[in-house]
């Protein structure tokens, strides 16, 4: 794992964050209720908050490890997305309920990854 990977990778997921916020703001906010608005909201705000981790993990190169790596991007992905399309779905009229279980993943890697900062630091 190269620096370089945790910069693009957290830029890559803030400016997602910024694009998914927006389009939930102005073009979902018609369509979802205001409890789904909240749970796509709560999506990306948890991915803004772990983009930022990655990048700064990634400016601090000499504390990460590819573990903190792999457990913030893949609890993005998990979390997040699964939230995003639990909520798209939902307003279609056609609940992807699989994606429910998937999203306590996500959750539990972010968990980890907080996890391996704090024994990193110790």
């Amino acid at each position: 794992m190269t620096q370089q990977t945790f910069i693009i990778t957290g830029a890559f997921f803030g400016m997602l964050a910024i694009i998914f916020g927006a389009f939930g703001a102005h073009a979902l906010k018609k369509i979802l209720s205001n409890d789904q608005l909240k749970s796509f909201e709560t999506g990306v705000k948890y991915q803004m908050y772990h983009a930022i981790v990655l990048l700064l993990l990634g400016f601090n190169f000499q504390y990460s490890t590819s573990a903190m790596y792999w457990c913030f991007t893949l609890g993005i992905v998990l979390f997040s997305f699964s939230i995003y399309g639990l909520i798209l779905s939902d307003a279609k009229g056609k609940k992807l309920k699989f994606l429910g279980p998937i999203t306590p993943i996500g959750g539990l890697l972010f968990v980890i990854g907080w996890l391996l900062i704090l024994l990193q630091a110790i």
